[in-house]
């Protein structure tokens, strides 16, 4: 059956996680963040927008809580050299000794060894515990998978665009790597009534987070709320739990809806997904 939506063993790795995790680029900051820790939500991601707010709510729990946390450090750098001063940047940004992940961030190919390399080194300084990739090019999830030291992927997927289910996860292997979803809304053109089929319910977001957390091949789903209100509605999914198979079908077939008259993947949207690899939500 789909995951119960409690908390999760990270794929190869050791990590236990909330099945939501939090994104740093959409506004949600102190004292929202404590609370939805008080809640149980423990992955943050700090991505490519940084805001400030999410910075010193992370500090101020990492200051009692940092083991009981998920933390991921983006970097999009091509240049090894650079990876370990802006890894270095971040957290002491956030006033930590190390990230439980360092996502090398938009490789739609294995990196080159330069920045493998560099990634090990700064895992065996203790700098990063695991190492993530992020991706536009499903085909390439399967030679992720089989490097032994990539303990994490983050894959686009949502109800709009399923194409994971088939080009990703039946690939992975019997010992996966965690798989970290994002844009469950499809940037917000889920929940949009003008894109609704005729005699269909619009979906709340709390419901696309749902659509993705029930896939067992799901470990995490990132949400951006930039406020205490779309932190509760993501919160809800946890609380309404997994997906009946009527639900999935009225999911799936809004998304194809969606998917049919959305706007194009282009311009300022194409722009946030690879910049923020989250979505709001």
């Amino acid at each position: 059956m789909a995951c119960d939506f409690q908390h999760v063993r990270l794929g190869r790795t050791e990590l236990m996680s909330s099945t939501l995790g939090f994104a740093s680029s959409f506004g949600i900051a102190s004292p929202d963040l404590e609370y939805a820790f008080e809640r149980g939500i423990n992955y943050f991601y700090w991505g490519s927008v940084r805001r400030p707010g999410f910075g010193r709510a992370l500090r101020a729990l990492a200051r009692t809580q940092r083991e009981r946390m998920v933390i991921v450090v983006q970097s999009y750098t091509r240049a090894a050299s650079l990876m370990g001063p802006s890894l270095g940047t971040a957290l002491r940004s956030l006033r930590t000794d190390y990230a439980d992940f360092l996502l090398l961030g938009w490789w739609n190919e294995l990196p080159p060894e330069r920045i493998l390399d560099a990634a090990r080194r700064l895992r065996e300084q203790g700098r990063c515990k695991h190492i993530m990739i992020s991706c536009h090019n499903r085909l390439a999830f399967q030679r992720f998978a089989q490097e032994p030291d990539i303990g994490a992927i983050m894959v686009r997927y949502n109800a709009a665009h399923p194409g994971a289910e088939h080009e990703v996860f039946p690939q992975l292997g019997a010992a996966p790597p965690a798989v970290i979803a994002y844009t469950a809304t499809r940037w917000g053109d889920l929940l949009n009534p003008a894109l609704t089929p005729a005699g269909e319910p619009t979906p709340r977001a709390s419901d696309c987070y749902r659509f993705v957390l029930t896939n067992p091949s799901v470990q995490v789903c990132i949400s951006g709320p930039k406020d205490r209100s779309e932190l509760d509605e993501a919160l809800a999914a946890l609380e309404r739990g997994p997906m009946s198979e009527a639900e999935l079908g009225w999911m799936r077939r809004v998304g194809a809806e969606v998917k049919k008259h959305a706007r194009p993947n282009s311009g300022v949207v194409s722009l946030v997904d690879r910049l923020m690899g989250a979505h709001t939500p």
